[in-house]
This record gives structure tokens, C-alpha cells and sequence, in this order.
């Protein structure tokens, strides 16, 4: 037998139960990054996952671990939906749209902690996941403007925090308050994308790279 075999048989696979606690601890923590932002008390994020701080802390020893995780997980759903709506979708316009709805639903505003200094942009985790997020986004602009069904003086970066700061509540208000507002504001924000363009924007269009300068 190989060493790499004898190696993978020495290595024990994660039980059922404590890789649904992980996913519990997750969807939480996800949840409560949009609400309250990075600094949400860990006991809080346990106790919604319905687990104990021990069990929180044997899966993410540390609030960076756990943010980090959080953040992988929402750019690789949200890569999903813009890969599934551009494939499903032949209007470029409906798919953009279907996208930033379907990106809300799986709370972008969680990816906020990027834009913190503390936050770890270079770990080598986030790299791939965050070229592949921004790869589909770009895509799906870019088709839409191309078919001249996107005003052509907006960029993904205009996109992109629109999108974050549309789908987080204003600080100290409930989520679930604020939810029910999210979509409709959405539509309004995707009215103004749709070309023809109904006015000038001031300013200059901002771009991937201009969102990388600020983390």
C-alpha cells in the first residue's frame, strides 16, 4: 500500500453531526455579519447556530477563521447565481437582474468585512473564489452593456457597492424589519442601470481595481 493511501486511511473523515454543526455555524454567522458586521459577539453567533461556544470554537478557533470561512462560502454562492443566471437567462438585462436578486438573498452584505483593515484580503483562500466572483459579475456587465441593455458609464465596481450597501440595514435596526424593503430598492437600483440613460452621472465609473485599493 502507498503512503498516500496509508495516509488517507489514517486520516478520519468529519462525522455527519459535526459537519451540519459547521454549516449551522455558518449560515449564522452569515446572517448576523449582514445585521450587526464583523464584531457580532461569537456567543451570539453559537447560540443562534443552536450550538455551544465550545463547539463553535473546536470548528473556528478565532473571529478571523470564522469571517474567513463566511466570506468563501457567500463568494461561492453568489458565483453560482451569476453563472446559472447567465446560462439560464437570454436577455443579458434579466439575467443581471435575476443575479443582484438572487445575490441578496444570499446576504452579499456578509462580504463587507473585506472592506475592514483587519480583515486578511491576501490569505491565500480568498484568492480563487474572489477571481471567479468577479470574473461572473464582470461577465454578466458586460454582456448587458454590449447589448446596449446596460448604460455604458457605470462599471462593476458601481455594481458591486450598490449591492453590499443596499442589502445591509442601517446600524442598530433588526434585519428581518429590514428585509422587506431590500428587493424593492434593488428594482428601483436596477431601473437606474437599464439603458437608455435618463441622466448624467457625476463622478467617475468605479471598477474591480478601485475596489481592491480600499481593502
Amino acid at each position: 500500500m502507498s503512503p498516500a493511501a496509508t495516509e488517507t486511511r489514517r486520516t478520519p473523515r468529519p462525522r455527519a453531526d459535526a459537519l451540519r454543526n459547521r454549516e449551522r455555524i455558518v449560515s449564522a454567522a452569515r446572517e448576523m455579519l449582514v445585521e450587526y458586521g464583523p464584531e457580532v459577539p461569537l456567543d451570539e453567533i453559537a447560540r443562534r447556530a443552536g450550538v455551544g461556544n465550545a463547539t463553535l470554537y473546536r470548528h473556528f478557533p478565532d473571529r478571523a477563521v470564522l469571517v474567513r470561512e463566511v466570506v468563501i462560502s457567500v463568494m461561492s454562492r453568489t458565483t453560482e447565481r451569476a453563472t446559472t443566471a447567465t446560462a439560464d437567462e437570454a436577455d443579458p438585462f434579466a439575467a443581471l437582474r435575476r443575479f443582484v436578486h438572487e445575490a441578496a438573498d444570499e446576504r452579499i452584505g456578509a462580504l463587507c468585512p473585506m472592506l475592514s483593515g483587519a480583515f486578511d484580503s491576501d490569505h491565500p483562500d480568498l484568492h480563487a473564489g474572489r477571481e471567479r466572483l468577479e470574473d461572473a459579475v464582470l461577465g454578466l456587465v458586460e454582456r448587458a452593456q454590449s447589448a446596449g441593455r446596460m448604460r455604458g458609464d457605470v462599471a462593476v465596481g458601481d455594481l458591486m457597492v450598490a449591492l453590499s450597501q443596499l442589502t445591509r440595514p442601517l446600524p442598530g435596526t433588526a434585519c428581518l424589519n429590514m428585509d422587506r424593503f431590500v428587493h424593492r430598492h434593488l428594482q428601483l437600483f436596477l431601473d437606474g442601470l437599464e439603458a437608455p440613460a435618463r441622466s448624467e452621472l457625476p463622478g467617475a465609473a468605479a471598477t474591480l481595481e478601485d475596489l481592491r485599493s480600499t481593502t
